[in-house]
């Protein structure tokens, strides 16, 4: 199989390369340091067709596939890791959701102005006891009067705070266990529904996480995402193609890590002579470079395999997977070429290791894909 970029995909990628250099290589420290969420990246992310990747141009989006979709994501991982996040976990989860299961009223009314970036948009799956196991949800809804009474919360969601727009599971039938879950659509406007505590993390500094909250919340019959029941369902699938952007994102933050020890490597002298003239270094470059194209590719696969409607639980979780775990190794490696200087934030290795070891974690643990790609492997 051949995963070479076509003219129009080279272009695309490399539009994304200049924006990216332009637009946020200046301003990753400071809005790291600042744990500031660029909001007013939102318009121009939104002119490069960035807010609407996969969506069909009837909706205002960009019509792209997932192989374009993969390329954006890395190129923008490349630089910072957060906006990378930020534009994956808008595109992939909560847009996605909206147009995989919403109707058409759904759409038009909630996916159009995600599509254009007039907001960001967030996925509500992961609860306090509720992370791994996403069939212990404990957010319950409750039928009345023409719709339901939320209540619950979610943690570790991307975007809680600036977001317009939610889509969020929770329990209508706890006696039907994973198929008693819902999914839902919300919106800031309703009574009931609020952002709660931002986190203060490690790595992915830029990028927006905290908790929503649902007291007496109302969501209509209208705000049902598909049949009642099917939400658990809905979020497995919705996860699929998500994982081929966190493996895409991984991949990214891995170039970029390289890209750095590269550099520096040329750069620094030890002995009368820069540190890449060193055999011990060459073999971290090397093996770098090997993992970075093995991740790179195994991605491109699960992605070519989703723009043809393949199946892509195995693929994806692979890609996830192998990806994220090459990142942190590829970013700790730049480190160690950094030396001492690695450890500080003068250069931008430990920036790259930060932010790495989210991909590990977010979207399934490297446990958690383990066990999808084993339940694949032993099926029949």
């Amino acid at each position: 199989m051949n995963f070479e970029l076509n003219e129009e995909q080279t272009q695309i990628k490399y539009s994304i390369r200049e924006f990216a250099e332009s637009e946020i290589r200046p301003h990753v420290m400071e809005w790291d340091e600042a744990q500031h969420f660029p909001v007013e990246l939102r318009p121009k992310l939104a002119e490069l067709g960035l807010m609407g990747v996969l969506f069909p141009e009837e909706y205002g989006g960009s019509a792209m596939g997932y192989v374009e979709y993969a390329t954006i994501i890395e190129e923008l991982g490349r630089v910072c890791g957060s906006v990378g996040l930020s534009v994956a976990a808008h595109n992939s989860l909560c847009s996605n959701h909206l147009y995989v299961f919403g109707s058409e009223e759904q759409k038009q009314k909630y996916l159009v102005p995600l599509v254009r970036g007039e907001s960001f948009g967030a996925w509500g799956l992961t609860e306090s006891q509720a992370g791994s196991d996403a069939s212990g949800t404990r957010t319950n809804a409750v039928a009345k009067d023409g719709g339901w009474i939320v209540n619950g919360s979610k943690n570790f969601i991307t975007h809680a705070i600036a977001c317009e727009t939610l889509v969020a599971v929770a329990v209508t039938d706890k006696e039907k266990g994973n198929r008693g879950i819902s999914a839902f659509v919300f919106d800031k406007s309703m009574e009931g529904f609020r952002s709660d505590k931002k986190e203060n993390k490690l790595g992915m500094r830029a990028s927006e996480t905290a908790s929503v909250v649902f007291e007496d919340c109302f969501a209509p019959r209208e705000n049902l995402l598909g049949n009642e029941g099917e939400g658990f369902v809905q979020a497995m699938q919705i996860l699929d193609g998500g994982r081929i952007s966190i493996a895409a994102l991984s991949v990214g933050i891995a170039q970029g890590a390289y890209e750095a020890a590269i550099s520096y490597s040329k750069e620094r002298q030890q002995f009368g002579k820069p540190i890449s003239a060193f055999q011990a270094t060459q073999f971290k470059l090397a093996d770098m470079a090997t993992q970075i194209e093995c991740a790179r590719l195994l991605t491109l696969q699960a992605a070519a395999s989703k723009d043809a409607g393949r199946t892509v639980t195995q693929q994806s979780a692979m890609a996830k997977l192998y990806a994220s775990e090459v990142a942190v190794r590829v970013a700790e490696e730049s480190v160690q070429i950094h030396g001492g200087y690695g450890y500080t934030k003068d250069y931008p290795a430990e920036k790259y290791w930060r932010d790495s070891k989210l991909c590990t974690i977010g979207e399934g643990t490297s446990e958690i894909q383990r066990l999808v790609i084993a339940k694949q492997l032993l099926k029949g």
